[in-house]
């Protein structure tokens, strides 16, 4: 009887250990796969002529993500200067000029300006009923729709993006009736770290 009690206490403390194991390697995981698919779209995107790995005879680790930021950076500081506005405007008007490339770009340049607010982020994550009535999900409002569907609808709806887990890219646009939506006052970063660790993160004080 003690022995069986002592296989049973072993498989469950190797069980545990198990579970505390997956539990551990899940984000380590997740997170290295991410930092290499990074790695591999950066050296897709940057030149051979500016990559360094593309003449050395090694490999730096990461520099194509370092050239990438720096990169990013320097062209977010030249566009807020007065001849990278002009060119920015330039470009944003041919873009708008081209058949179903205007589509895409017009919808992601709203989508990036509406998540990029700063003034306003902590009303634009909701509460809604989905996907039916007592289960909840978390959301970011866009705008109040006033187009046909609205009308048609006779009522106010307001536009709801639900992200998926652990990818928070890709998710599903609803609309709501306004009465059925709650505003949570939590910001955009705390609902994005929510969302993508499966509602396992907390708000730190």
């Amino acid at each position: 009887m003690a022995k069986n009690t002592k296989k049973r206490s072993f498989a469950l403390i190797i069980r545990n250990y198990f579970i505390t194991g997956v539990v551990v390697l899940i984000p380590i995981g997740f997170t290295l796969y991410l930092s290499k698919f990074l790695i591999g779209l950066s050296s897709k995107i940057l030149p051979e002529n500016i990559n360094p790995n593309s003449y050395l005879p090694f490999n730096i680790p990461g520099v194509e993500i370092l050239i990438s930021v720096i990169f990013i950076t320097i062209v977010g500081g030249l566009s807020l200067s007065f001849f990278g506005r002009r060119i920015l405007k330039l470009i944003d008007d041919l873009f708008k000029r081209i058949p179903f490339l205007r589509t895409v770009y017009s919808a992601i340049l709203q989508m990036t300006e509406t998540f990029s607010r700063k003034d306003d982020d902590k009303k634009s994550v909701v509460l809604i009923e989905y996907p039916r009535k007592g289960v909840w999900a978390v959301g970011f409002a866009t705008k109040e729709n006033t187009g046909e569907m609205a009308e048609k609808t006779n009522k106010k709806l307001i536009n709801v993006f639900v992200p998926t887990t652990p990818n928070p890219t890709s998710g599903f646009l609803l609309m709501f009736p306004i009465e059925d939506v709650i505003y949570l006052n939590m910001s955009f970063e705390e609902a994005s770290k929510f969302i993508v660790s499966a509602g396992t993160s907390t708000k730190k004080n």
